[in-house]
């Protein structure tokens, strides 16, 4: 249910602005929908799991703050980050 180191890293990788950036926004964003993406999956076969729904919501709200921070900062970034990720906005 949670995200593997190998993974994280590969993320940070690859939507990092530069060398050893983990708290741009581009990262966080996609650390937070990797998670969102495994915990749908865990909340597909135990549908009675409300714990793990009220985590789901709390990341999902995280994450259209954070889009919506650089969406405003940053239109140009917002909308590559959008579509690299495959988000619907």
């Amino acid at each position: 249910m949670s995200i593997t180191i190998e993974r994280k890293t590969e993320l940070v990788k690859e939507f990092a602005l530069k060398e050893g950036d983990t708290g741009s926004p581009e990262v966080q964003v996609a650390i937070l929908t990797e998670r969102i993406r495994n915990l749908t999956d865990h909340l597909k076969t135990h549908k009675k799991d409300f714990h793990s729904r009220r985590g789901l919501l709390m990341m999902v709200g995280q994450r259209r703050r954070l889009l919506d921070y650089l969406k405003n900062k940053e239109s140009k970034r917002y909308e590559d980050l959008v579509k690299r990720l495959g988000l619907r906005r």
